[in-house]
């Protein structure tokens, strides 16, 4: 029992919990590192004012090198822009992954922000099979439950009647 508590406590791993400064309409990044293995990124920012216009935005680094250039580049996923806020993205592949803080506000602005990396939540969270699947697995489990009754009753009745 310990050695789970244990392989849960280590697969939520705390990456980041800083507060930067980030000058007037510039950004800021942080290197996700999941290289090797992909992960739920679950990342919050809050600023100090509520008049800040922070944004966070999850790339790959190649867009990042991009958007260093001044190049149109992609994004993943991305929070609105406001004085607090929160993304939550589940990495599908290992890679180079980063998480942009872009201030768009015209004054700098400190940013508090923590980023946490859950390799036990990765995946898809199916809950129920859809319910078109739900008929098939009953429609399946109906028939060969009959067809296993039936076949038992035959041979019963072969042997009842043999024995008369």
């Amino acid at each position: 029992m310990l050695a789970l508590i244990l392989l849960l406590a280590a697969s939520r791993v705390e990456l980041v919990d800083e507060v930067y400064q980030i000058p007037a309409s510039e950004w800021r990044y942080v290197d996700l590192g999941l290289k090797q293995r992909p992960a739920l990124v679950s990342a919050h920012f809050d600023t100090e004012g509520d008049r800040a216009r922070v944004r966070l935005t999850l790339l790959r680094a190649e867009d990042l090198q991009r958007l260093r250039e001044g190049l149109p580049h992609g994004t993943i996923d991305s929070t609105s822009s406001g004085p607090r806020g929160a993304l939550s993205y589940d990495v599908p592949a290992p890679g180079d992954y980063v998480l942009v803080i872009d201030n768009d506000a015209p004054a700098p602005v400190s940013v508090r922000l923590n980023v946490w990396l859950d390799f036990a939540r990765h995946g898809p969270r199916v809950t129920q099979l859809s319910p078109q699947r739900q008929l098939t697995v009953v429609l399946i489990s109906f028939a060969v439950f009959f067809g296993i009754v039936s076949f038992s009753a035959r041979r019963l009745l072969r042997a009842v009647r043999r024995s008369n």
